[in-house]
């Protein structure tokens, strides 16, 4: 921190400070696109694609750590079913998909 601190005091004290400064910052934009942004984004539009593909029989997990089956899909909510007999309506957007079986395996 210091270090960058000291580096644009440096370059702000010349004539072309001003241009070092708006290179470095559009730098950093692009770094933190690709390492922050663009993964996150990448990672929505798998979550989004899963919900939309959801069907009967798929193990799940809700957004609050309960683990089940989907017994029926409908166009805002899922039932799932936790135990036998056992079904809660869950909205779509707090369903993820359950890894547990691919752990396991290995």
């Amino acid at each position: 921190m210091n270090l960058l601190f000291v580096f644009l005091q440096g370059t702000t004290s010349k004539g072309g400070g001003s241009l070092s400064f708006l290179v470095m910052m559009v730098l950093i934009f692009a770094v933190m696109y690709l390492f922050m942004i663009r993964p996150q984004q990448k990672r929505q539009k798998e979550l989004a694609k899963f919900r939309n593909a959801l069907e009967r029989g798929q193990k799940v997990i809700t957004a609050g750590g309960i683990y089940g089956t989907i017994k029926e899909v409908k166009d805002s909510y899922v039932l799932v079913e936790i135990d036998r007999d056992v079904t809660i309506r869950v909205d779509k957007s707090m369903v993820m998909k359950d890894n547990s079986d691919l752990q396991q395996a290995k």
